[in-house]
């Protein structure tokens, strides 16, 4: 039994997500617990999360939270029926995004965390929304980020760039080799060259991968190029992606990459789902 972790703001972005991750799963035993953490705008936050019951502000906003989750269940039972692989439980949380879904995950056994994600408006440049960065960042738990526009079909040709710098462990790559079986897809491993030969340690991380995906369609790129970003998007262009995934290891190119100012220069629009995996070393 699957614990997958569905963030929503009652948003068409989170509602498209949501709609994703239940086709994603259609076929295994899930429970989808359907979250909305809520602060009024109007007040100190930090201020009224310690002190929330004095103003008596909970419950209105409580109760609206649930009655727009119950709605979101209504939708989902109009749209797919009734699938007995498929559990839903709703929570409202008086409390900031990050902090909520920590609380949570750390609670539940969680697997995965599925959001929407668009852009800041007006700034192309702009990767995701600062909430998917945060929560890229802040959250121990893999998170698949959901493009708004994006059409669900499912994972066959899956992206994963690598500096092959982490010694990979089965269950950091856990959900990524549950959807490489269910989907049958091919996992495509690219590693962007500097010019420098491979290291020992390298070496073996290379081996170890292709070891652990060798029941499955796995193929590995070695591209000769100085800009992960360029290699990342004429792979995208001359294949047909339908996820892209990293590991975010400490020090690696992911933190260099989306957690630093250039981020600003890169202009880097990305159009399929996005997995994130925290490294666990």
């Amino acid at each position: 039994m699957k614990h997958i972790l569905l963030p929503t703001d009652f948003s068409d972005n989170s509602w498209n997500a949501i709609t994703y991750a239940i086709q994603l799963f259609k076929d295994e035993e899930c429970t989808f617990h359907l979250f909305n953490a809520y602060t009024p705008v109007i007040y100190n936050v930090e201020y009224v999360l310690g002190y929330p019951a004095q103003f008596g502000l909970g419950d209105a906003v409580r109760s609206t939270s649930q009655n727009n989750l119950n709605k979101i269940n209504q939708n989902i039972n109009d749209k797919f029926g009734d699938n007995p692989n498929h559990k839903f439980e709703t929570y409202s949380r008086f409390d900031t995004l990050i902090a909520g879904i920590k609380e949570f995950i750390e609670t539940y056994d969680v697997d995965l965390v599925v959001m929407g994600t668009q852009g800041a408006t007006g700034a192309k440049e702009v990767l995701f929304g600062s909430n998917t960065v945060h929560v890229f960042k802040e959250i121990k738990c893999p998170v698949l980020a959901i493009p708004s526009d994006f059409e669900f079909e499912a994972p066959h040709e899956i992206l994963f760039p690598t500096d092959l710098e982490a010694s990979y462990k089965h269950s950091e790559l856990k959900i990524l080799k549950q959807l490489v079986k269910t989907n049958h897809a091919r996992l495509n491993t690219m590693h962007v060259s500097t010019g420098y030969e491979l290291t020992d340690l390298q070496k073996r991380n290379k081996s170890k991968l292709k070891a652990m995906f060798k029941d499955s369609a796995y193929l590995f790129h070695d591209v000769r190029t100085m800009n992960l970003m360029n290699a990342i998007n004429e792979f995208q262009i001359k294949h047909k992606i339908n996820l892209l995934v990293m590991i975010n290891n400490k020090h690696s190119f992911f933190e260099n990459l989306f957690f630093k100012n250039t981020i600003n220069q890169i202009g880097f629009h990305l159009n399929v789902p996005f997995l994130v995996m925290p490294s666990q070393s």
